[in-house]
């Protein structure tokens, strides 16, 4: 069998330019929106009077372990995204569902650390008395404004390969540290109690 080369294509759109780079707004965009996240919410609760506290649940001894376990919560789906982002890059195997796992677990590790950061700024307010409090203040703004570039720039076409992965692992980075600063400092004082 031989192929037509000059024969009408199957509907397949025209080939567009080659291999077109994204441009300056592409990046632009989402880094001023992730500043100006990180910027607001340090001002808000920098200017906020803390309220010392914002909400608890029964069975909890304090807010303090509320925030503690919804914290962990949220690191623990962050470590299932670092995994799965893993499978999707192809640098661990992984089932054909991956990539629905790591939406899911994203969403759901977003959704516990929102009444967390609610806390943290509407009970505690930006604090920098010592260098834990000070590191836990900064990253966790800077946490849910490297998410909003992430979600951002999901959207955006043509992207190098290597730009999700780094923005992907920078908000992993940060929340770590919040967790390490807040959660782990907690339970490392005052002992694993709900």
């Amino acid at each position: 069998m031989t192929v037509d080369p000059n024969a009408a294509t199957q509907n397949f759109p025209p080939p567009g330019p080659a291999s077109r780079r994204p441009g300056a707004a592409t990046y632009l965009v989402p880094a001023l929106v992730a500043g100006a996240v990180a910027l607001g919410l340090g001002v808000y609760g920098n200017v906020h009077d803390p309220e010392g506290t914002a909400f608890n649940l029964a069975g909890f001894s304090s807010t303090s372990a509320v925030k503690s376990w919804l914290a962990t919560t949220a690191m623990g789906f962050a470590v299932v995204q670092l995994v799965s982002a893993l499978m999707l890059y192809g640098r661990i195997p992984g089932p054909s569902w991956s990539g629905v796992l790591h939406r899911w677990s994203g969403r759901i590790a977003f959704l516990v650390a929102v009444p967390v950061a609610v806390h943290c700024l509407y009970a505690l307010g930006y604090q920098t008395y010592e260098p834990r409090v000070l590191w836990h203040s900064v990253l966790g703004c800077f946490f849910f404004g490297a998410f909003s570039a992430k979600m951002l720039l999901l959207r955006s076409e043509r992207l190098p390969g290597w730009v999700l992965p780094i923005v992907g692992g920078l908000v992993f980075s940060a929340l770590t540290v919040v967790w390490l600063t807040s959660a782990l400092w907690f339970f490392r004082t005052f002992g694993v109690t709900t």
